[in-house]
């Protein structure tokens, strides 16, 4: 028997609203810039950008800068009642103006669509098209609009000639994840990452995350433990340590799923009582039963552990597992003040026997029948006939044996025991009686 974590324990991820999802939109005038550097295809011809034009809309940016977003939206809209007399590219950064003032104010829907106005104007240049499609993508993720996303991103891929970039495939993925196409999902988290490390770069934390999790929902727990593994190569967390455990302990692995989660101990990493309590499981199920036991009195003098009936059982039980019965007793006793049952001083009063504390062994056994409850009740009047024969008490022994000996558990060895008793009992009179 061993302690099972799965990932499905722990939060998988979330999805949206990341920054390492949402790339930030570039500003108009950013947009300008950057598409004055960069050579114009020649496939296709578009208007310029008048400067009277460009004026009034970095006048609309810089009230937006400033935090004025009232002035600017009213800046805009005065650009906007000259629509009749402006150009496809002068309109559409006009539209790109608009959505990048509702972007910073996060009013997503209506930067959506004024993102949408921007790619309707035709003919503009294919690089500020293909960069507002991707803002376009990310936004209709960010409001959950997976099936727009895309379709957006398949556009945007219509019009490049380059390479699909790996943010393109993590989007897809994303969105075929919240559809709960995981099959899908898998195809395009997979190529996404594979890009980036064929490069001989690390993906971004998220990457694994999502990769990870669309493995889980596929089932797939080797898979789950392969991407958990350069989770906890790359990024070090104590989660990812303890996930990877469980999937080992889920995989059958339970070696490797306690090595694991001794690596995590060691670093600190395991904070929370349920991991305390997995580990000191597994200790115990492992044939460690000491480092079990010292894991959960740390736990518990450290206050992460309750000294309830459970870890004072569970550690008394380590201990007496390693032989350590001087340990386990005072564990023992506390537990069973805490008990409804008589289990525990019946565990206690065989202790005391085989200690040869034959007084406490009959004071334990006899609380145990007292309180009840008891799974094997002969035990306990066999530990008594046994503690009251090393006693000399014969008569009293033979009482209680003959009580184990309504017990078909113990009848046996009870019957067994009341011929040794008496016949010790004569030798002992017959003693006696020569010795008077």
């Amino acid at each position: 028997m061993f302690v099972k974590k799965t990932i499905s324990q722990v939060v998988v991820f979330t999805l949206l609203a990341t920054s390492s999802y949402l790339l930030p939109v570039i500003s108009p005038l950013g947009q300008v810039q950057a598409q004055q550097q960069q050579d114009e295809r020649k496939t296709r011809r578009t208007p310029a950008l008048r400067a009277k034009v460009y004026e009034q809309l970095a006048r609309a940016q810089a009230l937006a800068d400033s935090g004025k977003t009232s002035e600017a939206l009213a800046a805009l809209d005065n650009v906007k009642d000259k629509a009749s007399s402006m150009n496809s590219y002068e309109l559409a950064m006009l539209y790109n103006f608009y959505g990048f003032t509702y972007y910073n104010t996060e009013q997503y829907g209506n930067a959506i669509t004024a993102f949408e106005k921007v790619v309707e104007q035709q003919p503009i240049p294919e690089s500020f098209e293909l960069s507002t499609l991707f803002s376009l993508a990310q936004l209709h993720m960010m409001q959950g609009n997976y099936a727009k996303t895309l379709s957006v991103l398949e556009r945007w891929e219509a019009l490049n000639t380059g390479e699909i970039p790996a943010n393109n495939h993590l989007i897809k993925a994303q969105a075929m994840y919240q559809q709960k196409d995981y099959q899908r999902a898998a195809g395009f988290i997979n190529q996404a990452v594979e890009m980036v490390e064929k490069q001989g770069k690390v993906p971004d934390e998220n990457w694994y995350v999502l990769q990870r999790a669309v493995y889980f929902e596929l089932k797939q727990p080797e898979k789950v433990k392969d991407v958990l593994v350069k989770m906890v190569r790359h990024y070090n967390a104590g989660q990812y340590w303890i996930q990877l455990a469980g999937m080992y302990g889920e995989l059958g692995e339970e070696k490797k799923q306690l090595a694991i989660l001794e690596a995590a101990y060691q670093q600190g990493y395991i904070t929370s009582a349920s991991d305390v309590f997995n580990l000191a499981q597994l200790y115990y199920y492992h044939q460690v039963p000491v480092k079990g036991a010292r894991v959960m009195e740390e736990a518990m003098q450290a206050g992460v552990l309750e000294r309830n009936l459970r870890n004072l059982k569970f550690t008394a039980s380590c201990w007496s597992l390693a032989k350590h019965d001087d340990k386990a007793i005072p564990l023992l006793i506390s537990a069973a003040s805490l008990s409804d049952d008589g289990e525990l001083e019946a565990q206690l009063g065989q202790m005391y026997l085989n200690m040869e504390a034959y007084d406490k062994a009959i004071a334990a056994a006899t609380a145990a029948l007292q309180k009840g409850g008891l799974r094997n009740q002969g035990m306990s009047h066999l530990v008594l006939g046994m503690a009251y024969f090393n006693k000399q008490r014969f008569n009293d022994a033979l009482v209680e044996l003959a009580k184990a000996e309504k017990f078909d558990n113990t009848k046996r060895i009870a019957l067994q025991w009341e011929k040794y008793v008496k016949a010790e009992k004569v030798n002992f009179e017959i003693l006696q009686t020569e010795l008077s």
